[in-house]
């Protein structure tokens, strides 16, 4: 479900008037709590949240189990590409090893509440892509290193 801003409250609308904010969020489904000096957060029902963990389980489950059944994962590759369209530039065994990471990540998600990581699998693999569609940055990519370049920062 996206939130538009007809959907969104200030969390000094939150503090004045929590019930009719309570109340607003039951009747949308989650109302976005916006914060001056702070990031913005959702209120939501707690069965609403334990239904949509539910619904991740169950998907997390299906993805894992087709590719349990066809280790190529041949019906998921297939679908990729209208996902992410970006994996034109990956090869077919790095679509496969991206398709078996994003069905792990999912996973994880749904039966360990770990989210992080299936945005990380997200952003490494589209970051390889984004080397790859160029072939400059790609052939700098592939000549040989030496020495130390410091520590690496992430921007995920």
């Amino acid at each position: 479900m996206s939130t538009s801003h007809a959907d969104a409250v200030t969390f000094s609308d939150l503090s004045r008037n929590p019930r009719a904010v309570a109340e607003r969020a039951a009747r949308l489904g989650r109302v976005r709590v916006t914060h001056r000096d702070a990031p913005d957060f959702y209120l939501t029902a707690a069965d609403r949240e334990e239904e949509r963990d539910r619904t991740l389980a169950t998907a997390s489950r299906l993805f894992l189990a087709l590719i349990k059944h066809d280790p190529t994962a041949r019906a998921l590759v297939i679908a990729m590409p209208e996902v992410f369209p970006w994996v034109r530039h990956l090869s077919a065994t790095e679509l496969r090893a991206f398709t078996l990471e994003l069905v792990e990540a999912l996973s994880d998600a749904a039966e360990l509440d770990v989210d992080a990581t299936t945005q990380e699998v997200i952003e490494s693999w589209r970051a390889t892509a984004r080397i790859k569609a160029d072939p400059a940055h790609y052939a700098e990519a592939r000549k040989p290193t030496s020495g130390d370049f410091g520590p690496v920062e992430g921007s995920i």
